[in-house]
């Protein structure tokens, strides 16, 4: 009898460790789906704003279509993104758009003292620290979970329960890093 009070303890006990486990899996990934939605809001943000942006250049910059053109199109195809790995390549591509942008407001005096181009300038500013403020949550999101389906004991059931690793969103190319360079 009281081997079977031995087995049901240790039985139990293996419950709910399972139980825990999964339990800690479930949060990771539910806190990995909360920061790729808060990112998403603050992305969805700039997105909104740029056409703004683009239609006050387009005034003083009516012969730089080429670089507006650019912009909006990269606005666009980056609110359509997918997956992780496309939104993070098509975000690339907008931030150098958006450079390339700033880059040619430096060329229009005028442009650069208006102030609903300032006022742009300044909340395009703040979106994109709250984007990178995001990407990181996002990335220290994906590194726990990462870490709880690599690491005993969750590495024992990740696989069984369908928990696969998760990308990073990062910048993907060297280009991106360096700062952009503008002629006229």
């Amino acid at each position: 009898m009281t081997w079977l009070w031995i087995i049901l303890a240790v039985i139990v006990v293996l419950v709910i460790w399972f139980i825990s486990v999964r339990n800690g899996l479930v949060h990771a990934n539910n806190q990995i789906e909360e920061a790729y939605s808060t990112m998403d809001v603050y992305m969805k943000k700039r997105y909104d704003l740029i056409p703004n942006l683009v239609n006050t250049v387009k005034g003083y910059a009516s012969h730089e279509k080429e670089t507006l053109l650019a912009v909006e199109q990269a606005s666009m195809k980056a609110s359509r993104a997918g997956s992780v790995q496309e939104q993070a390549q098509d975000e690339e591509a907008l931030n150098g758009a958006v450079k390339n942008l700033f880059a040619l407001a430096q060329a229009y005096p005028d442009l650069k003292a208006n102030t609903n181009f300032l006022d742009l300038q300044n909340q395009l500013k703040k979106i994109e620290e709250d984007i990178a403020n995001a990407r990181k949550y996002y990335n220290a999101s994906v590194r726990v979970y990462n870490d709880k389906i690599s690491q005993f004991p969750g590495s024992l059931f990740a696989g069984s329960l369908h928990y696969e690793k998760k990308p990073y969103f990062q910048v993907s190319s060297e280009a991106e890093r360096q700062n952009v360079n503008v002629q006229f």
